[in-house]
């Protein structure tokens, strides 16, 4: 696909941003991993604490960086919480961190990712292996852990990210250990926009099908700058059967929703 317009930044102007993200998320790491070693002792709580405002700090760091405009509607959950919502790529992560600071669950691939895999990591990302059915128990077992801690926890319930056109249905599996526990949850809905008719954006920030990481991070950093909007549910849905309570989360994802496409 033809940009209707050249994209603002060059190769210089898409060099320069990664330099300076790598810079930002390498100052926040040695800040994150100094407070840890001075809160060893403390409450597990504290200790999530911790990890969620540096977490913030950095996406909202990231996102300038990158370019990105927030705009929030909603109220954002407070922690400890369960949150769902659609995926469209790796810039979902942090659209939201910026905006609670939260811990995500993510495909397993992630954590094989140069410089953000081991970043994820240590940052508690819960990785699920989507190729081995057994692994989403020990994934939900953390989920329950985190949130004993006092953090909030992203789920990406539709499994994989798409390019926006739709809400995809949402994988009933992930869901299980909240219906089990009747517990409640939240739900978001994200979309991306370009500026001033440049590359449209469920090619140039929605990450999907066959695009490598790095041919699009480039293309991204290219643009100059897009929209991202995060629409928080007003209400979290509580619902005893799994099947369900997908189905009800995406219809109200789904209401909420701005295709990109």
């Amino acid at each position: 696909m033809r940009d209707a317009l050249p994209d603002s930044a060059g190769h210089l102007g898409a060099c320069t941003r990664l330099a300076a993200l790598c810079l930002a998320t390498a100052g926040f790491f040695a800040l994150w991993v100094t407070g840890r070693l001075v809160i060893t002792f403390s409450s597990p709580c504290r200790a999530a604490g911790w990890r969620a405002l540096v977490f913030r700090a950095w996406a909202r760091v990231a996102a300038c960086v990158m370019g990105m405009r927030i705009e929030s509607r909603g109220e954002p959950p407070r922690a400890p919480y369960l949150l769902v919502a659609n995926h469209l790529g790796y810039v979902d992560v942090v659209a939201l961190a910026a905006l609670t600071g939260c811990v995500f669950v993510a495909k397993s691939e992630v954590a094989g990712w140069p410089v953000l895999g081991p970043t994820a990591r240590a940052l508690g990302t819960i990785f699920i292996d989507r190729r081995r059915a057994r692994s989403i128990p020990a994934a939900l077992a953390r989920v329950g852990g985190e949130l004993e801690r006092g953090a909030g926890v992203v789920i990406f319930a539709e499994g994989t990210s798409t390019r926006g056109s739709a809400v995809a249905p949402f994988k009933p599996s992930l869901l299980e250990a909240a219906a089990r526990a009747g517990a409640p949850v939240h739900y978001a809905a994200l979309s991306y926009r370009t500026r001033h008719g440049r590359a449209a954006a469920s090619e140039r920030v929605c990450w999907w099908g066959d695009m490598t990481f790095l041919d699009h991070f480039y293309a991204l950093l290219r643009l100059g700058g897009f929209d991202a909007e995060v629409r928080f549910g007003e209400q979290p849905i509580t619902e005893r059967d799994r099947k369900l309570l997908a189905q009800k989360l995406r219809a109200a994802v789904e209401a909420e929703f701005v295709p990109v496409v």
